[in-house]
């Protein structure tokens, strides 16, 4: 009896919260490339609900909308990683120019400025922009990948009486986030903002500061590239923590 009566609270909660399956879907498909496809981010929402559906605990205190808001969106992004479109290539590019920024920055003490980049990576300025316009296609997520997983926090405030320690490590994480975002160049702070917490798209973002949409591009893919230097003392991921020197033959191929 109480199995047939947990199942029907079960099933009432994720019938009642599809349509935030979809609303959250929609979000993202506005900010992603043609090729990907909304039933696609349904279907893996739905399981993402599903699994909140199982596993939400009232008494942790967090309500289920916001408990399963965080488990769909996270199941949408895990689902985009797995089958991500964009070429290794574009991926490798976009870690070795973070590396070179990372360089740049320790050297001088400032912020790394586009053509000191490009002459770093043995690039014109123009070949370093279509860098900077291809690697956004691989960091529409930064901030959600530089957090390892989009969900994690929940499960740290549903854990918290186990896992202080990993606690304290989210919480310093955070911080040191925030403090990366902030440290930012002020127009590429100001994209960053606009587009993670009033979550205007690239075309909106660019009536507000008057530049082009391709341009807004290019200031949030350099801005994505900064935080990915600045934090890498939290997530290196440069394979085998391989240097932007030895690796500047991928630019020339």
């Amino acid at each position: 009896m109480y199995a047939s009566m947990q199942a029907l609270d079960m099933d009432s909660l994720v019938r009642q919260h599809t349509p935030l399956v979809k609303r959250i879907a929609y979000h993202l498909i506005s900010r992603l490339p043609p090729s990907v496809q909304i039933d696609d981010l349904i279907q893996s929402g739905m399981l993402g609900l599903l699994e909140a559906a199982t596993q939400y605990d009232r008494s942790q205190g967090a309500s289920f909308e916001t408990y399963a808001g965080i488990r769909i969106r996270g199941a949408m992004l895990d689902e985009l990683r797995h089958s991500d479109w964009t070429p290794r290539s574009v991926h490798k590019k976009a870690r070795v120019a973070a590396e070179a920024i990372r360089e740049i920055e320790n050297r001088t003490g400032r912020d790394a400025r586009d053509v000191e980049v490009a002459e770093a990576l043995h690039l014109t300025l123009s070949e370093y922009h279509e860098i900077l316009q291809d690697a956004l296609s691989c960091r529409i997520f930064s901030i959600e990948e530089l957090s390892e997983d989009g969900d994690s926090a929940l499960e740290g405030c549903a854990d918290s009486a186990s896992m202080p320690m990993e606690r304290l490590t989210r919480a310093r994480f955070t911080q040191a986030l925030a403090d990366a975002i902030s440290s930012l160049p002020e127009r590429e702070r100001l994209v960053v903002s606009l587009y993670y917490e009033e979550e205007l798209n690239l075309r909106e973002i660019g009536q507000v500061i008057g530049v082009s949409e391709s341009r807004v591009c290019q200031i949030q893919s350099q801005a994505m590239l900064r935080l990915r230097a600045r934090m890498s003392g939290w997530v290196d991921r440069v394979d085998g923590g391989a240097t932007a020197s030895r690796h500047r033959s991928t630019f020339q191929s």
